[in-house]
């Protein structure tokens, strides 16, 4: 049984793991499919550089890659202008799409295009080297801090402390990471001193872990704000004792800041944690960003908020909207615009509320985007059980004998796993030559030619 999977990210591996380790289906053999010339997903391209516990799950990932029916086929696209869903069922019995939630959703706020106001996403998505960022980012490499002092992060999930955290890291810090050479030095002399992160919901909601949170506090020479009186709008914060333990850890960690005195000296950097304040509009400063404007909310009594018709505003000339992922269609395939997810059940795809045979659905672009890492491994499993349950059905269509053949007959010139690790040993060396560790080659052309053999010609 030859089956495709799209995605090479935790829900992509955790799928091929899944049927390439059952015993009810003998011989399913699993090509991981990337439009990236390198694996991983979101652990390579989403995870902070300085949270190496994490990043080292790549190690288990790799396990998988690396199984004897597993084969990864990097810089192969689907869509319209590349292999099409259609033609690449062709190829295999079955197709297991796990293309996560590719673009951030939006404030819809005035001011939100202006220069200096992006996604987190973005942010992101430059220090950890994305190649997508040398080819679509316009300005210079310290477009995102030059001339910031007050940056403004809206939006209180992990990924929100993730900016917030690397916005206020120093350079000797990030050092031991794989931050690309050109992040590490512009991060290195950033003027930011100031770090908002606002909610418009209150302390006993926020969707940051402890552990995230946490860390803020521990941060050299940056002291965590948070006002008592703003914590003492949430009923919750009062008496946590009725909170789920996350949420609860998460206010005594809170509540601790807030007892806490000031520093006896002041400190490089500050982060201040804001809630129930709810953005209304980006200020416009002489043509880019230069604050943002809030408005004042407080509980509704149903786990909402209500606009109280007071505002705030909050100087800053960066800011970054962390306010959720969306997925995105994919050309061939059924899409929830609603819901931002492909139609399924039990991650079956369905077209017209029918099931279509052979094609699948795992990760954020099944469920859409919740959940941690972990919460990929049920879904997958849950999806790999369906596909083992058509197998029968599945394995009547005959295919090409090695889909690989079919792959380069369509046009793809696939990164397999030899490329990638040529891409890791470029990545080694060019560390070397900058006194570091491994270091992300940030760029198409210098991951492409260190898969081919060659080393970056830059030291980006």
């Amino acid at each position: 049984m030859q089956v495709a999977v799209v995605g090479s990210g935790p829900s992509g591996v955790y799928t091929a793991q899944s049927l390439v380790q059952q015993e009810r289906v003998p011989d399913v053999r699993v090509d991981v499919l990337d439009r990236l010339p390198c694996p991983y997903g979101l652990v390579r391209y989403g995870v902070a550089p300085d949270h190496e516990k994490i990043k080292s799950l790549q190690n288990n990932l790799r396990t998988v890659l690396e199984h004897e029916r597993v084969r990864f086929f990097g810089g192969v696209e689907i869509g319209p202008r590349a292999l099409s869903p259609a033609r690449l069922l062709g190829m295999y019995h079955a197709v297991v799409y796990c293309v996560g939630a590719a673009t951030d959703r939006h404030l819809g706020v005035p001011g939100e295009n202006l220069p200096g106001s992006c996604s987190a996403t973005e942010f992101v998505s430059w220090y950890s080297a994305h190649p997508d960022v040398t080819v679509n980012g316009a300005g210079p490499p310290d477009r995102f801090v030059r001339g910031v002092e007050s940056a403004v992060v809206i939006g209180v999930g992990n990924v929100a402390v993730d900016v917030a955290r690397m916005l206020a890291r120093g350079a000797a810090e990030l050092l031991p990471t794989d931050i690309p050479q050109e992040a590490l030095g512009v991060l290195a002399e950033s003027p930011v001193r100031e770090v908002h992160m606002v909610g418009r919901r209150g302390p006993s909601q926020a969707r940051f872990t402890t552990k995230e949170l946490r860390e803020l506090g521990s941060l050299p020479d940056t002291e965590v704000v948070v006002d008592p009186a703003e914590l003492a709008l949430d009923p919750a914060y009062a008496d946590p004792s009725g909170l789920p333990a996350a949420n609860r850890r998460n206010v005594e960690v809170m509540r601790g800041w807030a007892a806490a005195g000031r520093p006896r000296r002041a400190p490089a950097r500050r982060i201040r944690l804001r809630f129930f304040l709810r953005p209304v509009a980006v200020l416009d400063a002489d043509g880019r960003v230069g604050g943002v404007r809030f408005e004042r909310t407080l509980p509704d009594g149903r786990g909402g908020v209500t606009g109280t018709g007071t505002h705030e505003d909050i100087a800053g000339q960066l800011v970054l909207r962390s306010v959720g992922y969306r997925g995105v269609p994919l050309d061939g395939l059924p899409f929830d615009e609603g819901a931002g997810t492909v139609p399924h059940a039990a991650g079956r795809v369905l077209r017209d509320g029918t099931v279509s045979p052979g094609e699948y659905v795992a990760g954020w672009i099944k469920r859409g985007p919740t959940g941690v890492i972990g919460t990929n491994r049920p879904c997958a499993k849950e999806t790999a059980l369906s596909l083992l349950d058509d197998a029968p059905t599945l394995l009547e269509r005959a295919v090409a004998g090695d889909p690989a053949t079919a792959l380069r007959a369509a046009g793809a010139e696939p990164v397999e796993w030899p490329g990638w690790l040529a891409i890791e040993r470029a990545e080694a060396e060019l560390g070397r030559s900058l006194g570091r560790g491994s270091v992300k080659i940030p760029d198409w052309p210098g991951l492409l030619a260190a898969a081919r053999g060659g080393l970056p010609d830059r030291a980006g």
